[in-house]
């Protein structure tokens, strides 16, 4: 590869990457004193790892969120298919990200563990340890020591599912220097859409090595769940009407309970299951519902038929919610914050449901809306005909097999990078 020369301002935070480390020292240890960090997840951040690299090809992707992991988890699973001698890494810095990939299963012969802080003595010891021959960043956490260091070390980088909305570019506009300079290092940047690829090039990105591919959101994996727990639930329920309110808010919680009040009308035991995006929330639920309401543990059995509302504010059971439920309303869509992930629940044959509002996933829900995988809903009333509709007549088809095409050339053009 082409050696860069970097500028100021990057080479200014190398250097207080450098001389700083002790406020990194200070900042995790009081983290592990809240309970936010353990001893194992401490180590590996310093680079200190005590599982032994396997030999041979090893490719090393890094995601921050819960659903960027998934999603890479997906990518890399696809990869795992045509290059069975080849062993994989995924990186987090969040541990409800390395939680989720646990409990909803690592592709095969992929290893996680928390990603280094970005010092040069932690990044170099996690690279000098793992040997990546390639680095795959999923979407926008980029940590310029850690890039840096992999481009020294001559290992190809590619900067995926890259989104960047016009605000946010704006706002880092301070610092495009340091963002051109990170860029250079990247041989590939596979960006969602033609904002992000705008925003990018605003920032310094070379327009010849950007590429708009979409979301890799569409490559994650069905969501694992427990299945005696679901068996215990399908037997309890028997010929229930169901239906899923999935990662809400306030805003999406108030037009459902509407929703399904007017549909307990014609279906007493019709049961709404709610799962809030924030965990905890599920006191604030129940006094927004008032009777017939129930909230879950993760001990507590299947509901009664006299309960109408069932709060799961739980963690690590989506994929149990939308294999029960027929047909999901997708939360953020009437809240501001722009909708979630559309893709969870239809590789788990669940249709969906959503508002209005979501500019997040613009781009896919407008594509899933033409392709019948979605349907857009405004108000309670057109939610109560949707949801009667999916009763009475069930498609519980699967939209897994259309998704996993869709990146098929990508997923060749990265394995050309380790040949």
């Amino acid at each position: 590869m082409k050696n860069i020369s970097f500028g100021y301002f990057l080479r200014l935070y190398l250097w207080l990457s450098k001389e700083c480390e002790w406020l990194w020292e200070k900042a995790l240890q009081r983290r592990l004193a809240q309970g936010k960090e353990t001893t194992a997840s401490l180590l590996q951040k310093w680079g200190n790892n005590n599982q032994p690299r396997p030999v041979g090809h090893l490719i090393w992707g890094h995601a921050v969120g819960v659903g960027e992991a998934m999603a890479l988890a997906g990518l890399l699973r696809r990869m795992s298919e045509q290059l069975p001698d080849v062993h994989f890494l995924i990186t987090t810095t969040a541990r409800t990200s390395g939680e989720a990939l646990q409990v909803n299963g690592l592709p095969e012969r992929c290893m996680h563990q928390f990603a280094p802080i970005d010092t040069p003595r932690a990044v170099n010891a996690f690279l000098d340890h793992w040997k990546p021959s390639i680095a795959i960043w999923c979407e926008m956490d980029l940590w310029p020591t850690l890039i840096t260091s992999t481009y020294k070390k001559n290992i190809p980088s590619v900067l995926v599912n890259a989104r960047l909305t016009q605000k946010s570019a704006n706002k880092r506009r301070w610092a495009q220097y340091l963002y051109q300079d990170l860029f250079s290092c990247f041989q590939a940047i596979w960006v969602q859409n033609l904002e992000t690829k705008s925003s990018l090039m605003q920032l310094g990105a070379i327009e010849q090595r950007i590429q708009i591919t979409g979301t890799f959101k569409a490559l994650s994996p069905p969501l694992c769940c427990n299945e005696s727990i679901l068996n215990d639930w399908k037997k309890s329920l028997q010929n229930r009407p169901i239906w899923l309110l999935a990662s809400s808010h306030l805003e999406d919680e108030r037009v459902a309970i509407e929703a399904h009040q007017q549909l307990l009308k014609k279906y007493p035991q019709a049961l709404l299951i709610i799962a809030p995006r924030v965990r905890l929330r599920g006191e604030e639920i129940l006094k927004n519902i008032g009777d017939k309401c129930q909230r879950r543990t993760q001990h507590t059995s299947p509901p009664e038929m006299d309960v109408s509302f069932y709060v799961a504010d739980t963690i690590g059971e989506m994929g149990l919610w939308y294999r029960l439920a027929p047909i999901a309303l997708m939360g953020g869509s009437f809240a501001p914050v722009g909708g979630h992930n559309p893709y969870e629940p239809l590789t788990l044959s669940c249709q969906v449901l959503h508002g209005p509002k979501v500019w997040n996933f613009s781009e896919a829900y407008e594509q899933l809306a033409s392709q019948g995988w979605v349907k857009p809903v405004s108000n309670a009333i057109e939610i109560e005909n949707c949801i009667e509709q999916a009763w009475l007549s069930p498609q519980r088809g699967s939209a897994n097999a259309e998704f996993s095409h869709q990146h098929g050339i990508l997923v060749e053009t990265l394995i050309t990078y380790i040949k």
